[in-house]
């Protein structure tokens, strides 16, 4: 259970990151942005891109041609056009409620 809080605690903080990185984007850029439509939220896999691309194409790669191709598009590429704050939030909160709950 200490696992899951952890690892909840990680994503949970990576995706607060990952908001914060489009927060100060925007306030960065707030007059450009604002013309162009206000707050731009960062896809996870834009984020995913920018941080290690050799690892993107690597799964790509290997779900294509190992797993299921149906896997990649159009399931793992929706996930990847959400944006990253959300993509990792949630499955934080997750992690984290599966974590506290106590055994009776």
């Amino acid at each position: 259970m200490v696992v899951l809080r952890m690892i909840g605690g990680v994503l949970l903080l990576a995706g607060l990151a990952a908001l914060g990185w489009d927060l100060w984007q925007w306030s960065e850029m707030g007059s450009q942005m604002a013309a162009a439509g206000g707050l731009h939220l960062s896809a996870a896999g834009e984020l995913w891109y920018r941080l290690h691309p050799g690892s993107l194409n690597l799964t790509q790669a290997v779900v294509q041609r190992y797993l299921m191709p149906e896997l990649w598009d159009p399931v793992l590429l929706t996930v990847l056009l959400w944006p990253a704050a959300l993509v990792l939030a949630v499955p934080g909160l997750a992690l984290l409620a599966l974590g506290s709950l106590r055994r009776s």
